[in-house]
């Protein structure tokens, strides 16, 4: 290193957003240079720390060119039922994009915690990725299809005893099907607390349903449907996953080496590989962890490649810094 500078543009490549923001007044003065670093640092650190309330805070406009902000739009999660635009809620791909590349940075930062915790995030929402293309957007529970309550459905229906879902995705469910009209505090509450369980309600009578009802009835091309339900399922019970509860993001307090994420990653590509519908994820791909894309692919029915939003943010950055 020859300079202070020289050390902020090094952080900044390595998508230190956090500490360039804070060094800058100390390396830039406070003038116009370190204002604009900071807002660039700022809004990088939100699309690393997946804060997706926050992707379409707004930041200084001459700091953050437009076609950058315009795609953590895409990520953003909608904070009151009639935002728009709709943002994750019209697709889940440009997120699940956004997590290949978050996972691919923690990983060459061996930040492992912060990893498996975005790998946990990826496996929560994905049956909702799975759906997609059945609703034509991504759970939006604004624009849920009304044969979500044909007549003889148990989805929401509370106490039902035929339906296989569990307490907390019964509650999740009947809950989705009315948040729509609720204020903007319901709605930010119901996304903090249930929207995930109704990814897994979805998903469970998509694919182990044991009493099919006629919820699923609307859906066209449901085998295919279930097949890449089966898959997200799947994903979220393997080894890989169930590494989050031995991270302090968990219930323990132990953070997973290199070699054990990696170990817990090649038990889970043999355990999803028995599901045809999940065979890209035996591809070797040059993936931190060989075959994920290929498996988000599978489920989304559609290429879903990691994002490049977080480098080009880290490129505007260094340009900044000059």
């Amino acid at each position: 290193m020859h300079s202070a500078r020289d050390l902020l543009t090094a952080l900044a490549r390595r998508y230190s957003f956090g500490d360039v923001g804070a060094l800058a007044p100390d390396v830039l003065g406070d003038g116009e240079r370190a204002a604009l670093v900071a807002s660039v640092c700022e809004f990088g650190q939100r699309l690393l720390t997946l804060d997706a309330e926050d992707f379409a805070a707004e930041v200084a406009g001459q700091a953050v060119p437009g076609h950058l902000r315009a795609r953590a739009r895409a990520c953003h999660m909608p904070q009151t039922p009639k935002e728009q635009p709709r943002g994750a809620l019209d697709s889940m791909r440009p997120s699940y994009a956004l997590l290949l590349e978050v996972i691919e940075i923690r990983w060459r930062r061996r930040e492992l915690s912060a990893m498996i915790a975005a790998v946990h995030i990826a496996s929560e929402y994905l049956p909702l990725l799975a759906f997609e293309p059945a609703l034509g957007h991504a759970g939006d529970p604004a624009r849920w299809p009304e044969g979500l309550r044909a007549p003889g459905s148990r989805f929401g229906v509370i106490g039902e005893r035929g339906c296989d879902h569990t307490r907390a995705e019964k509650s999740a469910a009947e809950r989705t099907l009315r948040v729509a009209v609720e204020p903007p505090t319901g709605w930010r509450a119901y996304f903090d607390r249930q929207h995930s369980q109704v990814a897994g309600a979805l998903g469970t009578c998509a694919a182990r349903c044991r009493t099919p009802c006629p919820a699923l009835e609307w859906v066209p091309g449901l085998d295919d449907l279930a097949s890449r339900c089966r898959v997200a399922l799947a994903f979220a019970d393997t080894p890989l996953v169930r590494l989050r509860h031995a991270a302090p993001v968990g219930h323990g307090f132990g953070v997973p080496s290199p070699e054990e994420v990696l170990e817990a990653w090649d038990r889970s590509r043999a355990t999803l590989a028995k599901h045809p519908a999940a065979h890209p994820v035996t591809l070797d791909d040059g993936f931190p962890l060989p075959g994920l894309p290929g498996l988000f692919s599978a489920v989304a029915a559609e290429t879903v490649r990691p994002a490049t939003l977080l480098a080009d943010v880290s490129a505007h950055l260094v340009t900044l810094l000059g």
